[in-house]
């Protein structure tokens, strides 16, 4: 089941077998199954009612040789370091597969942000970057936002850093609010992203993008943007989504056959990503439980939420009509249901080839920042287009020359460019 898949056991097998195909140095290989460096810190914050709550908190800076580390900060009550460690290391390969000047590194808090009142996360923000702040830097290790952080919180972090150092340093942090080092488009980044390499994918399956639908797990950042671009960008159209119901503390699928709106479900969703049911049935949605995005009739499946959702038991679900799965979330495919999909023939994006628009627009803000100019929305996304579809081509062109899987070949041109950066530092 999914809350049995250990993250960072997945991260490590599936870089063990691309390790194997390339026939990497068992040395080399070991220093890059683990990570660098690791920080476990507890964060005592002051409570509204005056209590002090401590905070259990982590940061893992998984290998640095092509930049500075870079990755999100999580709140989540069921953060785990292996989880924290996983996405660090996948954060290494998704910078080295949009060709980033970057390393990957992630931060987690064992925290359920919706029980904090605003002065409450605003204190435990600052609280990380107090303990934190002498191994962050806009050349050292830049976190950004993730599941359950915001870009408000960001910028308490920033101004916390800058206190701390005694400079104003936007460069430290991305996925800023406008007006305080953001950059236009980081909001639609991800999700756009992954638009535009299902885009490309399409065009190598010879799909047609106005006649196919998609089934969407989650209704978070990623997907409600991934929703809007594969209706509004590609003219698709989607017919599901999920999410996690605060107050039912279950998933529901949220349907519609004739296509889901992805603005008025928008309108209806609290900050914490909650759908308000009965306006949606009002409105002549269909309420189902969680599990049903995957078992619906569609072209192309769009994972969007936590890892291991696709797994050995679900996988058997997907309906036959299933093209493509695009990861929009980090590691929702197991390699159990991996190795089913390849037997069904079934085209995989990868999550750090698919979901690397959002680093690669917080790459574009440290830009701006170091620049201390700014670009238009429609700047960004273009820059972000041309950077994915080349990344696209590289993993696709890989693909075919090694006749492996896209997952594998992403692996590849990844592990390949650290290797080379390794190589050229002296580090091996």
């Amino acid at each position: 089941m999914a809350g049995q898949t250990n993250a960072f056991e997945m991260a490590q097998r599936q870089f063990d077998h691309v390790a194997g195909l390339l026939h990497l140095d068992p040395q080399v290989a070991e220093i890059l199954r683990w990570p660098m460096r690791e920080f476990h810190f507890r964060i005592p914050v002051r409570m509204d009612d005056g209590s002090i709550r401590v905070f259990e908190g982590f940061r893992v800076q998984h290998n640095d040789a092509r930049g500075p580390n870079k990755g999100g900060i999580r709140f989540h009550p069921a953060e785990t370091i292996d989880t924290v460690r996983a996405l660090a290391m996948w954060m290494t390969w998704k910078c080295a597969v949009a060709d980033l000047p970057l390393g990957g590194g992630k931060g987690g808090v064992i925290v359920d942000p919706a029980t904090l009142s605003t002065p409450e996360k605003e204190r435990l923000c600052r609280g990380y970057i107090d303990v934190m702040w002498r191994n962050l830097g806009p050349r050292t290790d830049v976190p950004a936002p993730d599941v359950g952080t915001t870009p408000q919180m960001m910028g308490w972090m920033m101004d916390e850093y800058s206190k701390l150092v005694g400079q104003y340093t936007p460069g430290v942090i991305t996925g800023k609010p406008l007006g305080s080092g953001g950059s236009m488009g980081r909001t639609e980044a991800t999700g756009f992203g992954v638009i535009y390499t299902v885009r490309e994918a399409m065009k190598h399956l010879k799909l047609d993008p106005t006649r196919c639908r998609a089934a969407i797990q989650g209704f978070g950042n990623v997907a409600q943007y991934a929703a809007i671009g594969f209706t509004e960008l590609l003219g698709g159209k989607v017919v599901c989504v999920s999410y996690w119901d605060r107050d039912d503390r279950c998933p529901y699928t949220v349907s519609k056959e004739d296509g889901i709106d992805p603005r008025f479900l928008m309108s209806i969703t609290d900050q914490y990503g909650t759908i308000n049911k009965s306006q949606a049935s009002a409105a002549g949605y269909k309420i189902e439980e969680g599990g049903e995005w995957i078992r619906k009739e569609a072209d192309v499946l769009i994972p969007a939420a936590l890892e291991g959702q696709i797994n050995a038991e679900t996988v058997q679900l997907i309906h036959e009509r299933v093209k493509l799965v695009a990861e929009g979330a980090n590691g929702p495919t197991t390699p159990e249901a991996d190795e089913v999909l390849k037997e069904r023939g079934i085209f995989v994006l990868p999550d750090f080839l698919c979901n690397a628009g959002g680093v690669t627009v917080s790459y574009f803000e440290s830009v701006q920042n170091d620049m201390n100019y700014y670009w238009s929305k429609g700047e960004a996304l273009s820059r972000l287009d041309d950077k994915i579809t080349t990344a696209f081509e590289g993993v696709l062109e890989m693909s075919l020359q090694q006749q492996v899987s896209m997952r594998d070949a992403a692996y590849m041109v990844a592990i390949d460019r650290v290797v080379k950066a390794m190589q050229l530092r002296g580090w091996i």
